[in-house]
């Protein structure tokens, strides 16, 4: 069994291509959220939300009997799914580089919907503008306003140290950023492949 701690795995779109082209098809598990997936995502992919999957780990483990593909935006959330996959027992589990984005640029096949900004993007933005708000505050205001930037930085260091983002869990359950179809364990497990295990005891 992979340890939690192992170095990030990763494969590259063109050898995902590869794979997707193979009689054995891997589990591609996109770990974005709802709103994220629904903008564009790998055709095939599920979408289990990295929170779900958190939530979830063991129980889905026992559902993922072949090599994993677990995709996002930049890599973060998909090597956080992955670490966590790992600590139950999934050692066929690689990182997609450059996540969905990276996947369509090859020219991968994936399914467009309504256009959205990431969740990274968000709280870049979020983040930057709560530090102008609070400079120009300390500015204009009161000097106390200014603390805001501190504040916001002493989280963004808090969140890289950790490999967390607060501001993230917080942002994606904005209403811009839920769908009419959230993922819920049951559907996702409803959805997954049936394990090669399980389909030899049915037989």
């Amino acid at each position: 069994m992979t340890s939690p701690s192992a170095s990030v795995r990763t494969t590259d779109p063109a050898t995902l291509r590869a794979w997707l082209s193979e009689g054995e098809l891997p589990v591609v598990i996109d770990v974005r959220s709802a709103a994220e997936f629904e903008s564009v995502h790998i055709r095939g992919s599920y979408n289990i939300p990295l929170p779900l999957l958190s939530e979830h780990t063991d129980e889905l483990a026992g559902r993922l009997d072949r090599r994993v593909v677990l995709v996002c935006q930049s890599g973060v959330r998909a090597e956080q799914a992955r670490q966590r996959l790992a600590a139950a027992g999934i050692d066929d589990a690689f990182v997609l580089e450059g996540g969905a984005p990276g996947y369509a640029n090859a020219g991968g096949d994936v399914v467009r919907g309504r256009e959205r900004w990431d969740l990274e993007r968000q709280v870049r933005f979020a983040a930057g503008s709560l530090v102008v708000a609070g400079l120009l505050g300390g500015r204009f205001l009161s000097p106390a306003l200014r603390g805001l930037a501190g504040i916001i930085g002493t989280g963004l260091t808090f969140s890289a140290a950790t490999n967390t983002c607060a501001m993230g869990k917080a942002l994606s359950v904005m209403p811009w950023n839920r769908t009419g179809t959230e993922p819920t364990i049951d559907t996702v497990i409803t959805q997954l492949p049936t394990p090669v295990a399980a389909m030899s005891d049915a037989a």
